[in-house]
């Protein structure tokens, strides 16, 4: 019986990975704004910093300190050019005010159009999760066949381990799309 271990050392793996990738994505959506100003918002920009690309939380300190307003500190006042261009360059949508000390980032009121791109860029992330979901799957299901390819596993194992899997990638999608749906109707509700 060690293949069938192996197997469900296998699927957990996946399981975890699986999840993982789940989790991940739906972080990203915190990141798309909602007409609320919030320090998360800017978790997927990152500044060119002495040629490292470099995530802007590691520079900065981001507060929201009003509904309508975030600010950025850096930490470095030399880096507060770079900083700005790779907001400006990013697909937050907000404009950078720097007056020397501290980049000012106003959050307007989101138009139809704005909330439209949006719900596009959230697409995009969910897109991205699947295709990790999808990869983990792919994966595993590789390992399967080498498994029975060697002799370790019957046909029978694999073949059920593989339907273990599909359900365990069907069921990781539909949490993805749960999130998606919630997301994308917190920036459509006006």
């Amino acid at each position: 019986m060690p293949e069938e271990n192996i197997i469900d050392e296998m699927l957990s793996d996946a399981r975890e990975r699986m999840a993982k990738s789940v989790e991940t994505a739906i972080h990203e959506f915190s990141s798309v704004r909602t007409g609320r100003a919030s320090p998360s918002l800017l978790d997927r920009v990152v500044v060119d910093y002495y040629g490292a690309m470099t995530p802007l939380a590691q520079l900065s300190t981001i507060s929201a300190p009003e509904a309508r307003l975030l600010t950025v500190q850096p930490y470095d006042k030399s880096s507060i050019k770079a900083i700005e261009k790779a907001i400006s360059d990013s697909d937050v949508g907000l404009t950078p005010n720097n007056d020397g000390n501290l980049i000012r980032l106003s959050v307007p009121e989101l138009t139809e159009e704005r909330r439209r791109d949006l719900v596009k860029v959230l697409r995009g992330l969910a897109e991205e999760g699947r295709i990790s979901i999808r990869n983990v799957r792919r994966d595993v299901m590789h390992d399967l066949r080498e498994l029975k390819n060697a002799g370790d596993a019957s046909s029978d194992d694999e073949h059920r381990a593989e339907v273990e899997l599909q359900k365990l990638t069907d069921g990781r999608i539909a949490d993805l799309e749960v999130a998606l749906k919630a997301k994308e109707e917190e920036i459509l509700a006006v």
